[in-house]
């Protein structure tokens, strides 16, 4: 039976060669579809209400999980304070990976994101969200190969004390496809 230390080797290859280029992942399994989802404030909403988004599940209630991507937030009076989203190290919830959750804004229209970007994203520190942005977003690292995962949100709504979010989450590890149907990229 191999050793754990004489399959490294291998292990390493496979995952250089997982993270090349497209052509060497397996075909998409998980098409992209459009969603909306609804999520509440950390402070001002029962604890029961999921104030958390993850990019491979969705809305994630935070006194259950820390399996989020960024949770909301109002700073301040619930009225008239400040919207944001909060990414996770933010929140002094650090990964043992290099690659942090993070929200990026973009300034193209929802459908005109067609891909995430690699590098860019604020990690570390409360992004203020207006209604009608968009951010491409990245996934803790969840998938096997070591990887995140990538999503493109638009804010369309707040109610009270929620955020409300048009979503295309890719959950294809390794594809950064950001456009409905099975990713290519």
């Amino acid at each position: 039976m191999p050793t754990i230390r004489s399959l490294l080797p291998l292990l390493a290859l496979s995952a250089a060669a997982a993270c090349g280029s497209d052509d060497n992942l397996p075909d998409p399994t998980e098409e992209n579809v459009v969603d909306t989802v609804t999520v509440g404030s950390l402070t001002d909403t029962p604890i029961t209400t999921a104030s958390g988004f993850s990019v491979s599940l969705g809305p994630i209630r935070t006194d259950l999980s820390p399996d989020f991507d960024f949770a909301y937030d109002i700073q301040g009076d619930p009225v008239s304070g400040t919207r944001v989203l909060l990414p996770r190290a933010a929140l002094g919830i650090l990964s043992s990976n290099a690659a942090e959750p993070g929200v990026l804004l973009r300034s193209e229209a929802f459908d005109d994101i067609e891909a995430a970007p690699s590098n860019g994203y604020v990690t570390e520190d409360a992004v203020p969200v207006a209604l009608g942005e968009r951010y491409v977003v990245r996934s803790r690292v969840v998938c096997g190969i070591g990887v995140p995962l990538y999503a493109k949100v638009e804010i369309i709504g707040f109610d009270d004390n929620s955020l409300t979010l048009k979503v295309l989450a890719n959950t294809n590890c390794g594809y950064r496809g950001l456009e409905p149907g099975f990713p290519d990229r």
